[in-house]
């Protein structure tokens, strides 16, 4: 085992200094989307944090609300719900988001998801679906890369042209057979989704599941905000025919995002 100086970085894009904060950062970030609790021990090997040090930390974690102790181990609390709730950005874009998100779940009947960019992921602000929902892999508060999936793909095309480029030359890790791991052929398909205004899915972050999304741009300087999409099961969904209808969930939500912001300045 290491020392406390946590050289290994957490799960995810994360990085962290070599302070309180970043060991405190590490245990928070050892949990992972599925993770309803762990261990001390799985702490310790997921930070590489000494024992008697994960010990103190997530004591103080529980005594700051952001852990719980259970009979096993630790959980993540509701204070850091709380927090989450706090963040301006992905707050206001819920607020206006969701009425879009809740009409084209009422029209497509569909697994609808809401994501915004971080590093070379999608982060999931919200997800809605029934009771046949798709077995995506995607969860609120979850990630997945932006290069198996419908939104990740629409997030890219109009990203910053440094981050295109970083996440072209990096590996593309296949996460089914159809995922795309060619870098030239990820490109193409970046173009076409920037002109077509949507990018489709079909089996590339899990097998038997179609995704189609369209991405929300800043009006004034058509900058990605966000990106919407809906996704089900290829035994019963076809994403082309919803298409329209993303793209224009998208532009209404932007188009509210932009008036917001005015009578704000």
């Amino acid at each position: 085992m290491t020392s406390d100086s946590a050289s290994i970085s957490p799960p995810g894009p994360v990085s962290v200094p070599d302070s309180v904060i970043g060991k405190v950062m590490l245990i928070l970030h050892a949990f992972e989307v599925d993770d309803h609790e762990l261990t001390l021990a799985e702490i310790v090997r997921r930070t590489l944090l000494h024992k008697a040090t994960a010990h103190r930390l997530a004591r103080e974690l529980v005594d700051a609300r952001l852990l719980d102790r259970t009979d096993s181990g630790y959980r993540l609390s509701g204070g850091l719900f709380e927090l989450g709730m706090r963040a301006s950005v992905e707050r206001s874009l819920l607020e206006i988001a969701m009425p879009f998100l809740q009409d084209l779940y009422a029209r497509t009947r569909e697994t609808v998801h809401l994501g915004v960019l971080d590093g070379h992921e999608v982060l999931y602000v919200a997800k809605i679906g029934g009771h046949r929902q798709a077995s995506a892999p995607s969860r609120t508060g979850g990630r997945m890369p932006l290069h198996c999936t419908g939104i990740g793909k629409a997030l890219l095309a109009h990203a910053e042209p440094d981050l295109r480029r970083q996440v072209l030359a990096s590996p593309l890790p296949r996460r089914a057979p159809r995922t795309i791991v060619a870098p030239g052929l990820l490109a193409a398909q970046l173009d076409t989704v920037r002109e077509a205004g949507v990018a489709f899915e079909f089996e590339e972050s899990t097998i038997g599941i179609a995704c189609v999304a369209a991405p929300i741009l800043e009006v004034a300087t058509n900058d990605v905000v966000a990106a919407v999409s809906v996704t089900g099961p290829l035994t019963r969904y076809r994403p082309e025919p919803h298409a329209d209808a993303v793209r224009a969930a998208a532009t209404g939500i932007a188009a509210t995002l932009h008036r917001r912001r005015a009578l704000q300045r």
